[in-house]
């Protein structure tokens, strides 16, 4: 059974930092991800990575957001700097792996991520 198990949202000020977590169990996952949706709109690509470390982020969060991996821990991360009022959101983890020239994907619960003073 394939669980996404996210932390490390909250409240934080314009310029503050956060740092994502989600930790992946019951397969082991190709693509890992995140991606926010704000209110009255649509889900946005974050972040990517792949197991070996390759990386592809949204345009609105390049130079200001890392994502990394532990294939060991079966997690990935999102290091979060110079919030903006605009990064506010639920943030969700993707996790995907192929099987049979198909693709599983899976989303984690979301966490809110509010950027306000």
């Amino acid at each position: 059974q394939v669980q996404l198990v996210e932390s490390g949202g909250g409240l934080v000020q314009p310029g503050g930092s956060l740092r994502l977590s989600c930790a992946a169990s019951g397969s082991i996952f190709s693509i890992m991800g995140w991606y926010r949706q704000a209110p009255g709109k649509e889900r946005e690509l974050v972040a990517t990575i792949i197991t070996g470390g390759k990386t592809n982020y949204g345009d609105s969060v390049k130079g200001r957001f890392t994502i990394s991996r532990d294939n060991a821990k079966n997690t990935v991360y999102l290091q979060m700097n110079s919030l903006k009022p605009e990064d506010t959101a639920v943030y969700y983890c993707n996790a995907r792996f192929s099987e049979g020239g198909r693709w599983n994907a899976y989303w984690g619960q979301g966490t809110q991520v509010t950027v306000s003073s």
